[in-house]
């Protein structure tokens, strides 16, 4: 049997997705409340199971290697439905799961329970855990899966402000060095095109320039100290001819 599709798939596919945590590599903050899971509830297998449009992925994982599953064989497609810890406590015994493949063969599952992972009121995934025998949890350890899933949620929460803000951080660092880049360009263009302005009196002798302040000065002198302007030595060619003479 397969989990129906809830009334606001579309946006709950986007909830998910908006969150970039599909096909990351494992963390170990994940990874810990994972292992903390399958500790407590005494479960060989514990997993962070994101519920995909027709996968679903393992953000983290105890005790199993394979990294997603269909979605139309998946336990937490019916978690995901619930509000509370979804629990099968023999699957083989239940007609939604007695010929399900996850049951029949390996990993033959028989118990299961799936606290719903939920944000901005979506359920996108679970924290479940998983065992070859049929069981029960006592309350204790529903009440703890409850809490460490509260805790995934608040981890997808900050994995996601984190990734956000590194962004806005390279973004910023990429205006920065396109406005020093641009700063940088005009000084070079206003140093080339600036021009001294004015009457300049320059003595018709040793060449001299007289500033606003009647002192007179070297003509490179002058130069340097009103504008941005370098000068270089060069012999024109009426003089290059005139010292060859």
């Amino acid at each position: 049997m397969i989990a129906a599709i809830p009334a606001d798939e579309t946006t709950r596919i986007a909830t998910l997705r908006g969150y970039e945590i599909l096909d990351t590599e494992p963390e170990t903050a994940f990874d810990d409340l994972t292992l903390l899971a399958s500790q407590i509830c005494e479960t060989p297998f514990a997993l962070i199971s994101l519920v995909d449009t027709d996968r679903q992925w393992f953000k983290s994982k105890i005790g199993i290697t394979q990294s997603e599953t269909p979605r139309d064989v998946a336990f937490c497609s019916w978690a995901i439905l619930e509000r509370d810890v979804f629990v099968v406590p023999d699957a083989s015994r239940d007609e939604r799961f007695s010929e399900n493949p996850l049951v029949m063969l390996d990993p033959k599952i028989r118990f299961y329970a799936g606290a719903p992972l939920t944000t901005h009121g979506q359920a996108i995934g679970t924290l479940c855990v998983t065992d070859r025998i049929p069981r029960q949890l006592s309350p204790e350890q529903l009440q703890a899966l409850r809490i460490l899933s509260r805790q995934v949620q608040t981890q997808i929460e900050l994995r996601h402000n984190l990734t956000r803000l590194k962004k806005a951080l390279a973004a910023r660092d990429r205006a920065e060095a396109e406005r020093d880049r641009t700063i940088a360009e005009l000084r070079a263009t206003l140093g080339k095109i600036r021009t001294l302005e004015g009457l300049l009196p320059i003595c018709l002798s040793c060449k001299k320039i007289q500033d606003d302040g009647g002192k007179w000065e070297p003509f490179e002198r002058y130069v340097r100290t009103h504008s941005e302007a370098k000068i270089s030595h060069k012999i024109c060619p009426d003089c290059a001819s005139a010292i060859s003479v």
